[in-house]
Parts: C-alpha cells; structure tokens; sequence
C-alpha cells in the first residue's frame, strides 16, 4: 500500500516529521561516504535527505513511484525528480554509484523485483542504503507515520532478501527509539530516547538502516542431476519341470 506524495510532504512538515529527518538523516549521513563524481539516485521519497548531499556528488535524482506521487525537486534550478515505474527504471545498466531507498521496500508490489532493477543500474562495487521498518518497533505498528504503511521487515528479513537479490550487506544502523506521537514533551526528549536505545542495542528501534555492496558476479543456480539407476535383469534360474514317465 503507497502512500500520497501529499501525506509524505505533510508528515515532514510537521515536528515529527522534522525530528524522523534529523535522526534518519544523521543515521544515513554515516554510510555514504565521499561523494565527489559519484552519481546518487534517491528512489521514494528521498528529498528530504538528499538535500544535504546535493552539492557534494555530480548528479542527484530522485525518483519517485507512479503510485505515490512526485513533487518537484529541488525547489530552484532544474528539477531532478521523475515519475517512475520502479521496476523499471528509464535508467541504462551500469549508470548509478549510489542508490537511497526510502519509503519504497515496504510499499513495492515486490521487493525483490525492485532490489533487481536496482542492481541493474548500480555500477559494479556500487552501494545502496536501505531504509525500511522494523517488525518489532512501534512505528511499523501505527498509521500516523509513513512507516506504518506496508511491510515492516526484521533484520534476518531483510538479510534473506538481499542475499537473494545479489547484495552483500556491509552495515547497519537502527534509529527512531522515540514513540511516534506528536506530544511536545516526547518530541523534545527524542535525542535522549536515541541514546539510550542505541547504548544498550534495544530491539524497538523504528527503522532498519541497511548499507548493502552490489555483489559482481550473481550466483549461478546449481542444479542437483538425479542419475537413473541401471535396472540389469536378475537371471533366477527356475526348476525344471519334470516329463512324464521320467523320475
């Protein structure tokens, strides 16, 4: 189930949507790494951390599923947004180093066809960060957020799902320990909720952060040959039958 491009601009014009952007995007700012010459694809609804690595990297696109919706991006200059069909993508192979999925993998008809169109257009060694919710966490468990739409995955999940679809995972991060409730008092002690979840590892973070490497060679399919055993004739010698008038 997608979401509105109108309900996505909405939460993240609110104070919990502006608490989700600073501790998702600090979360994601770990793992791109340099950027300079390196071409970014933000598939979702990636603008709001995209923004801070425009400037950095060659190109910036956003992408965004016909389903959901697009707005215009960034909001001077050329647009750099699309209105896509996620799995397949008007992109050659090869043309993308870095991939931002961001409320995409829970709400896609099939993950796996979407994770297969991203390795298609990754350039070989290029990464994807994946952002999607977490099972156990209360954010996959209310409708008041955008992660609360679609699948919620656990980490075992999300793990089986990357080795079948050619990645090796390389990093993760859990972020959004803070209840998702606009209450003015647990809004302004998230940064508190943040660092005690991620101190004692607890298992009710909002979201799995996931930093994946495009593996180059994909795996052949091993196919198990049954060999047909040889049936050979048993000779049983039979009795002779005795003749009449012979002892």
């Amino acid at each position: 189930m997608s979401i509105d491009i109108t309900d996505l601009r909405s939460f993240y014009a609110s104070p919990l949507g502006a608490v989700t952007r600073r501790h998702v995007g600090r979360a994601i700012d770990k793992f791109w790494g340099p950027l300079p010459g390196l071409r970014v694809l933000g598939l979702g609804y990636a603008p709001p951390y995209l923004s801070g690595v425009k400037g950095d990297c060659e190109r910036a696109l956003a992408f965004m599923p016909a389903s959901q919706g697009v707005v215009n991006w960034p909001s001077t200059g050329a647009s750099a947004s699309a209105l896509v069909d996620p799995l397949m993508m008007p992109l050659p192979d090869a043309s993308i180093d870095r991939v931002l999925v961001v409320h995409a993998l829970e709400t896609v008809e099939s993950p796996s066809e979407l994770l297969h169109e991203i390795w298609r257009i990754l350039t070989p060694g290029g990464r994807i960060i994946m952002v999607a919710p977490n099972r156990r966490g209360l954010w996959a468990r209310m409708d008041t957020t955008p992660f609360g739409y679609g699948q919620p995955y656990s980490r075992s999940q999300l793990k089986s799902l990357m080795r079948q679809t050619w990645f090796s995972p390389e990093g993760w991060a859990e972020t959004l320990y803070v209840p998702p409730l606009t209450n003015r008092l647990v809004l302004s002690t998230a940064q508190a909720w943040e660092r005690i979840g991620s101190s004692f590892s607890l298992p009710f973070a909002g979201l799995h952060i996931v930093e994946a490497t495009k593996q180059l060679y994909r795996p052949g399919t091993v196919m198990a040959v049954r060999r047909s055993r040889r049936v050979a004739p048993v000779l049983v010698p039979a009795p002779a039958t005795r003749m009449g008038g012979l002892p």
